[in-house]
């Protein structure tokens, strides 16, 4: 004769021991203490599991309680001790691989977890003290490509530079002298040589622009491959970017002229009117044409900041990388626009600090307050080089980690780059 818990399956006889409560299996939720599921390579994590009620268990409303003295589901003693749907139940402290799902309560967030991070940046999608950070950490990653092939194509142009405008700035100051001859007919303001020197400047500017844009591109290169945690040298370098650079200079170039013929437009307006003395038109032309040309060209420079890099780590087609760059930056304006401004203030500021000291120390030994000289054009080339070395490497870097930031918020490129990171390590 069997008593009625004899007869219920999975019930204790009246005064057996309660058995302890069953262990999860291995992969189960985590132990007490633990942060979550072990270590996925990528950034994304998997779903945790549902648990599942035990075998046996009724669906639908609990049941009523039994008789007092006899132990049931979801009252102390019952199935799991204490009973499903109770305190130290699923889901609960102490519960089903205590602490349960979510810690506490099923379905409530998962803690963080840390982001895969083998480079130079977190595979995530990065603050702004992240991508300063990470333009700084480029550097002391691979120092000799970031720094000294900068240098090197740096001091090459600037040099170039600076002799070519020694040599025009007397000639063009002579030509000039007729010019300046019915403004500063004594020449104590120096306007000839200044003049000289400023057109002589504006002429040789078109290659420092040149270096500069075949630099960013190159180091785009190496910049992401650290953040991978790979090095590259500088042959690897060139020969990672050879077709591709000359992509970015073609597109430079095009938007360059594009603003020139812009700005030749606009000037040629005022002129036309300043001619046929409308002031009125000239001072509305003048104000709201430079408002206009300043927020288009403030508009184009973010809308095109990512191409880039786009050409030099995609290739592809050269117009359909063009669209895709631009494309990138919707729904980013803004915050492109902010880390763009903030990162120009502090190429400004780095410029400035080294530059004005230089102007200084090269007036009074060499006498020369219009930097014409020789000697005055020698030291502020060595300034121009240290300043144009330290601004292209963090412009270059910033503009490519912000590149990956915006792939990695949009198209998942923090498991791609995940992936990358442990094909490389194994």
């Amino acid at each position: 004769m069997t008593t009625p818990h004899e007869d219920a399956p999975g019930q204790p006889a009246p005064g057996a021991p309660v058995p302890p409560p069953p262990v999860p299996p291995t992969g189960g939720s985590p132990a007490p203490g633990a942060s979550g599921w072990g270590p996925v390579p990528g950034y994304a994590q998997p779903t945790p599991p549902v648990p599942v009620p035990p075998a046996g268990y009724p669906t639908g409303p609990v049941p009523p309680s039994p008789p007092p003295g006899q132990p049931g589901y979801g009252q102390p003693g019952g199935y799991g001790q204490p009973g499903y749907g109770q305190p130290g139940g699923y889901g609960q402290p102490g519960g089903y691989g205590g602490p349960g799902y979510g810690a506490p309560g099923y379905g409530a967030p998962l803690p963080p977890v840390a982001a895969l991070q083998p480079g130079i940046v977190p595979l995530r999608p990065l603050g702004l003290g992240e991508v300063l950070d990470g333009a700084f950490r480029a550097v002391r990653a691979n120092p000799r490509v970031m720094f000294g092939l900068t240098a090197v194509v740096v001091t090459v142009v600037v040099a170039l530079m600076s002799a070519v405008t020694w040599y025009l700035t007397g000639i063009l100051a002579g030509a000039l002298g007729d010019v300046t001859s019915s403004l500063d007919p004594d020449g104590m303001l120096g306007l000839r040589d200044q003049m000289g020197s400023v057109l002589a400047a504006l002429l040789t500017t078109p290659f420092l622009a040149l270096a500069a844009t075949i630099l960013t591109g190159l180091l785009i290169v190496s910049v992401s491959r650290s953040v991978i945690g790979q090095t590259v040298s500088m042959g690897e370098v060139v020969r990672l970017a050879r077709g591709r650079v000359w992509s970015v200079v073609g597109f430079s170039l095009l938007v360059g002229v594009v603003w020139v013929a812009v700005l030749a437009a606009y000037g040629a307006a005022i002129g036309a009117l300043a001619a046929n003395e409308i002031w009125w038109a000239v001072a509305v032309v003048a104000l709201v044409g430079g408002l206009a040309l300043l927020v288009a060209g403030t508009w184009i420079t973010v809308r095109t900041l990512l191409v880039p890099p786009a050409l030099m780590l995609e290739g592809g087609r050269f117009w359909a990388t063009v669209a895709r760059g631009w494309r990138l930056t919707r729904g980013s304006f803004w915050r492109l626009l902010g880390i763009y401004v903030l990162v120009n203030v502090i190429v400004q500021i780095v410029s400035q600090t080294i530059a004005v000291p230089a102007v200084t120390a090269a007036m009074v030994p060499f006498d020369d307050p219009m930097m014409t000289s020789f000697g005055s054009i020698a030291v502020s080339s060595v300034a121009q080089i240290i300043a144009l070395t330290l601004t292209t490497v963090f412009s270059a870097a910033v503009v490519a980690l912000l590149y990956i930031d915006v792939r990695m918020r949009r198209e998942g490129l923090d498991v791609e780059l995940a992936r990358a990171a442990d094909e490389r390590v194994a």
